[in-house]
């Protein structure tokens, strides 16, 4: 299913978007600012990781773009877990040159609508760097609650830093961006 908002299109993943992505997880701007990292990744391997790649009741992908196709970045659920009513935010990875326009904002808001509204998870959980201010205002925009810290959690730009794990409830994020719901 194709996810639309005002500004935005969230789609599947097609092969045209490699290039794009390819760049996008090789930017070392954006790498420095996640919670996870990658190997350099060439147009073979994402290649393969395409071929292999479904969206499934497991995870989901989606290409953030403009209506007119412009590709603006990346983000997902994953770890879904219907039995419990809760799955993982993959967080969210937009460009550079597109950066502080809301789109991360409207991205997001319009992914947690499906999750809670159309799925009927209870629970997004979800984590940054505790350096990564941008991402931590966000999440707080957004709904988030803090659920706690990983002291020194993964090794990034040179040391070991700590990752604030956080979640939002549906009830909190209906309350928040759906008040009509209320």
């Amino acid at each position: 299913m194709i996810l639309r908002s005002e500004r935005l299109e969230l789609r599947p993943i097609e092969e045209g978007d490699l290039e794009f992505i390819r760049e996008l997880i090789n930017d070392p701007e954006v790498e420095k600012t996640i919670v996870g990292w990658m190997w350099p990744l060439s147009a073979k391997d994402e290649q393969e990781w395409y071929k292999g790649f479904r969206n499934s009741n497991k995870e989901v992908r989606y290409l953030i773009a403009l209506h007119d196709g412009t590709r603006l970045g990346l983000t997902g659920l994953t770890d879904m877990d219907w039995k419990n009513g809760r799955c993982k935010s993959t967080g969210i990875r937009i460009s550079p040159r597109v950066q502080s326009k809301g789109y991360a904002t409207e991205a997001y808001i319009t992914m947690f609508d499906y999750a809670f509204n159309q799925l009927r998870f209870h629970k997004v959980m979800g984590s940054a760097l505790e350096t990564n201010k941008a991402s931590l205002r966000l999440m707080e925009k957004l709904g988030y609650k803090v659920e706690g810290v990983l002291r020194d959690h993964v090794f990034k730009n040179g040391k070991y830093c700590n990752v604030v794990t956080t979640s939002i409830l549906a009830e909190d994020f209906n309350r928040l961006h759906r008040p009509e719901k209320n």
